[in-house]
């Protein structure tokens, strides 16, 4: 199977004063069509540094970043970074982000409005997909009515529902109870089996890591397996 994402001797540093800080160094990494995999590791092992790489949040020292055959490096020279992550990319971080002035189905929609859908095909894949991870009941309430779990469910929703070619996601259980994360590890492995979604996931959360199909340990800029 071809590879959605690939990276090559990945490297990335800061300057502490005097000293250059290696966070990521030489990550190569291949995802195809429908792999989750898990990366677990110490605070400041360069994890969230890695998935802002394949983001397009930030950009590397050196190496390259290829999805389906085009690097980032393409992307910034035609000044279409923005389009990459409009386009290829779902984000799901530990903070849900939703916008407090919009229901759970508008935020959901936004999504795929600014992506260029019209507003009643977005609303009717919105509803579709809040379905999916147990929201149809929910669709109407604001951020501020809904709990923790449930805003989670639906940053998940807005982050899937464009059918991107790979999804990031950042510590994404860990403002979450326990039931909670069993909630949101369940809705998200039949997401990623349903819609046969490559999945990159930053966890220290044993059992999200368990369900991944491959799983990576960082310790010192570096990928283990």
């Amino acid at each position: 199977m071809s590879a959605v994402l690939t990276t090559n001797n990945l490297t990335k540093s800061y300057r502490d004063g005097e000293i250059t800080v290696d966070v990521i160094h030489n990550i190569n990494l291949e995802l195809a069509k429908g792999d989750f995999v898990s990366i677990q590791g110490a605070s400041g092992a360069g994890k969230s540094t890695l998935l802002n790489i394949l983001g397009a949040i930030l950009l590397p020292d050196s190496g390259t970043v290829t999805v389906n055959g085009k690097t980032l490096d393409e992307y910034e020279k035609e000044g279409k970074l923005h389009e990459y992550r409009k386009r290829h990319v779902g984000f799901v971080f530990q903070n849900h982000y939703l916008l407090p002035d919009f229901t759970a189905v508008e935020n959901v929609m936004m999504s795929l409005m600014i992506r260029g859908q019209k507003r009643n095909v977005a609303r009717e894949k919105s509803l579709e997909i809040l379905e999916k991870v147990g929201l149809s009941e929910r669709v109407n309430h604001y951020p501020s009515q809904l709990s923790g779990g449930e805003s989670q469910r639906v940053a998940v929703a807005r982050a899937v529902v464009h059918k991107p070619d790979i999804v990031l996601a950042d510590e994404p259980t860990g403002n979450l109870d326990s039931n909670n994360t069993q909630k949101f590890i369940r809705i998200l492995q039949d997401l990623q089996k349903t819609h046969q979604l490559t999945v990159l996931v930053v966890t220290h959360e044993a059992d999200l890591a368990a369900v991944a199909g491959r799983r990576y340990f960082m310790k010192d800029g570096m990928l283990h397996m």
